[in-house]
């Protein structure tokens, strides 16, 4: 995997949108100008047969600007909302650059890190139709699944690895991973796995990374929680922020509901019990646990998602959320990032988040891939101020309404309505094995590895 560097890159200072001073690199060398269709870019044809296939021939505007400085093997610092295409702007480089190569037991050519167990699903599940069409193989790297039977998968060999950095950390220690062989390192999500108090192990498995490999570098937001990971690990970054800050997206609504506490279970009921899909937000597992209850008590499908489910349970509770059988997922922050919906148009912030990153993430879920959504926030009297700031961290000027149970402007901004009262059962996601995205093998593809119900305390 040979590829020219061109040093001595430049720094000029930037003010973040939020404050905080970060020193983007500035290019020493021109980038390749974005372009506006797939076909115009140098992959391989098996590859755009398969884009072609999945009825994807323009690109989104991160994947436009990355796409062709990616391929060329420049390293990239892109910035670009959630739900905005990043994970194809990194995985087609990624997975075309290594077209005809083949890895050694233990030793992947492709790193891919994320910061939770969702997110490295849902990027093996987006890049396997990809691989599979070179004949790579995808390994995918989490806690809270059997890591006997992610050693099997490393030992048959993998191209590509999707992990988190606990895990991938283990894996190493136990001598079944080496990264010196890794040519492309991609970091997705990279300042929430700096807000995740992942730095240390971040930047010790980057160590390991031959210094000579492309790094691509993906986030929602480019403050200086990343500068380290910038200045020391990429070398001439062309630098990519195609989309404004998240709050800015103009496909996407943001409401303000101030709501008395006597009210407010009222309004959560009568939002929960709207036509279609929603997310409520809260910031325990015990208040997501107790909400879902009263929800399923007066005929509203709801389910709970938070760490204290086992990853086989979480991966169930999505998979009813999607498939419909459930169409109120409760979730604390761990599905603030990392979980993708088709055609869910309305968040809720039931507990208003307790920073603007978060807010923007979890207001991410939706206003996906240029379609539309709407983001609600209940406000308690007591919580005006707070949430005032917050908004304007995150450089939002939200709608703003009181509110009450069966008020028409209620009804207007979420579908809410009165539920049918009669209570409802959702099947429990039991701790069965379930699928994850494993190994994809040459050719056809491999089989699903099933992963235990026994979650180690890690991503």
């Amino acid at each position: 995997m040979n590829r020219t560097r061109s040093h001595g890159s430049r720094l000029r200072p930037r003010r973040s949108p939020h404050g905080a001073e970060f020193a983007l690199p500035a290019t020493s060398t021109e980038a390749l100008p974005a372009v506006e269709q797939f076909a115009e870019l140098d992959m391989p044809p098996r590859l755009l047969t398969t884009l072609q296939a999945r009825g994807m021939t323009a690109p989104f505007p991160i994947q436009a600007a990355t796409l062709p400085n990616a391929l060329a093997g420049r390293d990239v610092l892109g910035r670009g909302r959630t739900g905005s295409g990043k994970t194809l702007a990194f995985g087609l480089p990624l997975v075309a650059r290594l077209d005809g190569q083949r890895a050694e037991p233990g030793q992947p050519l492709a790193l891919v890190l994320v910061p939770t167990r969702e997110l490295a699903q849902q990027v093996t599940a987006a890049l396997t139709p990809y691989a599979r069409a070179l004949r790579l193989r995808l390994a995918t790297v989490v806690g809270g699944v059997s890591i006997s039977r992610q050693v099997r998968a490393l030992r048959d060999g993998a191209e590509i690895v999707v992990a988190t950095p606990g895990r991938l950390k283990d894996l190493i220690d136990r001598g079944d991973c080496r990264l010196d062989q890794v040519g492309v390192t991609v970091l997705d999500e990279a300042d929430q796995m700096a807000d995740m108090g992942f730095m240390p192990q971040v930047t010790a498995l980057l160590d390991q990374v031959g210094p000579d490999g492309q790094r691509l570098l993906f986030s929602a937001t480019l403050d200086r929680n990343i500068d380290l990971l910038v200045r020391r690990y990429l070398h001439d970054p062309v630098v990519h922020s195609v989309d404004p800050a998240a709050g800015a997206v103009t496909t996407m609504e943001h409401h303000l509901l101030h709501v008395h506490d006597a009210d407010k279970h009222a309004a959560v009921t009568e939002i929960a019990a709207r036509d279609g899909r929603v997310i409520l937000f809260l910031d325990t597992k015990h208040a997501a646990d107790r909400l879902t209850r009263k929800l399923l008590s007066v005929g509203v499908r709801a389910s709970a998602l938070h760490g204290g489910k086992s990853q086989p349970q979480r991966n169930r509770t999505l998979a009813q959320f999607k498939d419909g059988l459930v169409t109120v997922l409760v979730a604390t922050n761990v599905a603030a990032r990392g979980l993708h919906v088709d055609d869910l148009d309305l968040v809720v912030n039931v507990d208003p988040p307790g920073d603007h990153k978060d807010y923007l993430h979890r207001g991410g879920r939706t206003a996906r891939a240029g379609r539309s959504g709407t983001v609600v926030t209940l406000v308690l009297p007591h919580q005006r101020r707070a949430v005032d700031r917050l908004m304007a961290d995150a450089g939002i000027r939200p709608h703003a309404a009181r509110i009450g149970p069966g008020d028409a402007e209620l009804h207007r901004i979420t579908g809410a309505r009165t539920p049918s009262g009669v209570p409802v059962v959702v099947a429990a996601p039991v701790a069965e094995p379930a699928r994850l995205p494993g190994a994809a093998r040459r050719g056809r593809g491999g089989r699903g590895r099933r992963p235990s119900a026994r979650p180690p305390r890690q991503a």
